[in-house]
């Protein structure tokens, strides 16, 4: 039982997940499997260690204790992985590939120095579409994917990492919260209509009955980093409406901060996505790969 610490990793995945169906997804196996694992552990131990309710999973009282025993046992194997890494001293450039907001603003200086030296190698990163970022995990150009969009593919492991929030911004003030008849009043400029971002705003736009097609639509634009760039540089003629745009907070942070952009949310409305690691099964048990997935987990860059 203790030599076999994939039974390990489905118990603490199954408790983190609170769900043996999105343990199953994280896990890159089938959801029969994940119940066969746990019964595997319940009839070793010949007792009970969770228990399945309408909202979820809790565990047991030996849940509990077993659930102790198991971060024990994953703290040391992580420390043993990373010591292995420096064994290995493989020379490689570990290949990112990262969707716009993430690519542009989150993984860059800081974050990807870290990866480098949990690795000991080279980082390469490439910023696409997520949907591009899946093919070329499929396709071997490139080692793990960090996406905005969840394009679930069978031969693609996904695990959950931050979540992100979608906001209106402007370079000029703009009220805390806007009403959907408010969208009215503004310049708009947009993002193209394959990304991520675009297709989010259009579903929260259909469902409070507004059309793209009667904003005030100045253009649109390809990537996150051009429409932030775009907005910082419009004209603050007060005679003219403010030019807004949707973008991710974390993409703005900085500039709300410091004043040189504002932000408003939509009355009744929040516009969170989930950001997602990505890897292909076929690396499912490689040192690198667990290491950057171990790192990206704890640290949120």
């Amino acid at each position: 039982m203790l030599k076999d610490f994939a039974k390990w990793e489905t118990f603490l995945t199954v408790i983190r997940e609170h769900s043996f169906s999105k343990a199953s997804a994280k896990l890159g196996i089938s959801q029969p499997a994940v119940t066969q694992q746990i019964k595997f552990i319940e009839k070793y131990l010949d007792c009970k260690v969770i228990e399945r309710k309408k909202n979820g999973v809790i565990l047991t009282k030996e849940g509990e204790d077993l659930y102790r025993i198991a971060l024990r046992l994953e703290k040391c194997i992580n420390n043993a992985e990373r010591d292995l890494i420096k064994i290995i001293n493989k020379e490689i450039t570990f290949r990112i590939g990262a969707s716009f907001t993430i690519g542009n603003f989150i993984i860059p200086g800081k974050c990807l120095n870290n990866i480098k030296q949990v690795i000991h190698n080279d980082v390469q990163i490439k910023v696409e579409l997520s949907e591009q970022v899946i093919d070329d995990i499929l396709n071997k150009q490139i080692d793990l994917g960090l996406i905005e969009s969840p394009i679930f593919k069978e031969d693609v492991i996904y695990r959950e990492w931050l979540e992100d929030e979608l906001v209106i911004f402007s370079n000029r003030p703009l009220p805390k919260t806007l009403k959907p008849e408010d969208l009215n009043n503004y310049r708009w400029i947009c993002r193209d209509e394959a990304s991520h971002t675009r297709k989010m705003v259009k579903e929260v736009f259909e469902d409070l009955g507004i059309e793209c097609k009667n904003l005030n639509v100045l253009y649109e634009v390809d990537s996150s980093a051009t429409l932030k760039a775009a907005i910082l540089k419009a004209e603050k003629d007060e005679s003219q409406p403010p030019i807004v745009s949707f973008i991710s907070h974390v993409a703005i942070s900085d500039e709300v901060e410091n004043g040189q952009l504002f932000e408003a949310k939509l009355r009744g409305h929040r516009i969170k996505r989930k950001l997602y690691i990505a890897y292909s099964k076929e690396r499912k048990h490689d040192a690198f790969i667990e290491n950057v997935v171990s790192y990206l987990q704890q640290h949120k860059c």
